[in-house]
C-alpha cells in the first residue's frame, strides 16, 4: 500500500534522512508532462513545473522527518512516488509527539504560501505576463499547486495529514487505539465522498487516491484492533522499553526467526528456548522499536 526501497532509486542523503525516488514516478512524470504540453510554449516549462511540484512535496516530507526527530522519534527515509511522498516516521507513542510530527508537514506549505504569493503578485505587477508568459504561468502554477497540496492534505481523512492530526487530537481524550479506530471510520466516509467526486468528474487520479486511502483506512482499523488487544494484556514488571518506557507484555508473544516457535523473550534473556538462537535486540509491541535486552533492563521507569 506504500512504496518501499524495492524499485526505488537512491537520490541523496540530507540531515540523516535518505531520499529515494520510486520508478513509477518517472513513468507517471512522462505521461503527465506529455498531457500538459499545451500549457507552455516549450516542454521545458512542463518539466520544471513537475519537478517543482515534487520539490514542494519533498520539503513537506522533510518537515515531518525533522519534526519527528525533534521529539525523539525515528525518521531515516523519504520515498517520492506518483501520489506524492512518504516520510517513514516513527515518533514516540505519545499524542503530543505524534501531533507535532504530522503537523510540521503542512506547516511547510503554510510557510511557502506567502513567499509564493508575493512572488506571483510581483510578477503580475511587472510586465511578465506579456513579456514572459511561460515564466508567469509557471510561477502561477507552482503557487496554485502549493495551495492545493495544503488544502488536500488537511482533509480529515486518514492517512492524510489532516486525518492523522485529527487522530492525534482524539488520542488525548480517547487513547491510542480508540482514536485510530474512530479516525479510520471517518476515513471510510471521506473515501466514499472522494469516490463520488472521482466518478462525477471522471478523474482517474482521484479514484486511485481514493482506493489508496481506502486500503490504508482498513489497515488503520486492523491496527487499532491490535493495539486494543495489546493494551489489555498483562505486563511484565522489572523491564521497561528504553524508547516509550512501557512495560513489555507478559507471555510467549515473540516468534523465533529460525525455528518459528513462540517464546517469552524476557524469560529467556532474548534466547530461543527451542533452538538456542540468541537475538541481539528485542522489539517493543507498543512503539515498534527494537533495543538490546541490556537497555530494557537498565531503562528507568517514567515518573509523572
Amino acid at each position: 500500500m506504500l512504496p518501499t526501497q524495492r524499485g526505488s532509486f537512491r537520490l541523496f542523503r540530507f540531515a540523516g534522512v535518505q531520499v529515494y525516488l520510486h520508478w513509477s514516478w518517472l513513468a507517471v512524470a512522462l505521461i503527465e508532462i506529455n498531457m500538459r504540453t499545451r500549457q507552455y510554449g516549450s516542454v521545458v516549462w512542463n518539466v520544471l513545473e513537475y519537478v517543482s511540484l515534487f520539490g514542494i512535496v519533498l520539503m513537506h516530507e522533510f518537515g515531518h522527518a525533522l519534526a519527528c526527530r525533534q521529539v525523539g522519534g525515528k525518521a531515516e527515509q523519504i520515498i517520492l512516488w506518483p501520489l506524492g511522498g512518504v516520510a517513514y516516521v516513527a515518533p514516540p507513542p505519545r499524542p503530543g509527539a505524534t501531533l507535532w510530527s504530522i503537523a510540521a508537514g503542512p506547516l511547510v506549505n503554510v510557510a511557502l504560501a506567502p513567499v509564493l504569493t508575493t512572488l506571483l503578485l510581483l510578477a503580475r505587477q511587472s510586465n511578465m505576463p506579456e513579456a514572459l508568459p511561460d515564466a508567469y504561468h509557471f510561477i502561477q502554477a507552482v503557487c496554485y499547486l502549493n495551495f492545493v497540496l495544503l488544502i488536500f492534505n488537511l482533509l480529515p481523512i486518514y492517512p492524510l495529514d489532516g486525518g492523522q492530526i485529527f487522530r492525534a487530537l482524539l488520542w488525548f481524550v480517547f487513547g491510542r487505539a480508540r482514536s485510530l479506530a474512530v479516525t479510520a471510520v471517518v476515513g471510510f466516509i471521506g473515501v466514499a465522498g472522494l469516490l463520488l467526486i472521482a466518478v462525477f468528474t471522471r478523474s482517474i487520479w482521484l479514484g486511485v487516491i481514493a482506493v489508496f486511502i481506502l486500503l490504508n483506512c482498513w489497515r488503520g482499523l486492523l491496527e487499532a484492533r491490535l493495539l486494543a488487544r495489546i493494551a489489555k494484556l498483562p505486563r511484565r514488571e522489572g523491564f521497561t522499553c528504553p524508547v516509550c518506557h512501557e512495560h513489555p507484555v507478559l507471555g510467549p508473544f515473540w516468534r523465533c526467526a529460525r525455528c518459528l516457535k513462540p517464546f517469552d523473550t524476557f524469560e529467556t534473556k532474548a534466547v530461543c528456548p527451542h533452538c538456542a538462537t540468541a537475538f541481539p535486540t528485542t522489539r517493543c509491541f507498543d512503539c515498534g522499536n527494537s533495543r538490546p535486552m541490556s537497555e530494557w533492563s537498565a531503562a528507568p521507569p517514567v515518573v509523572g
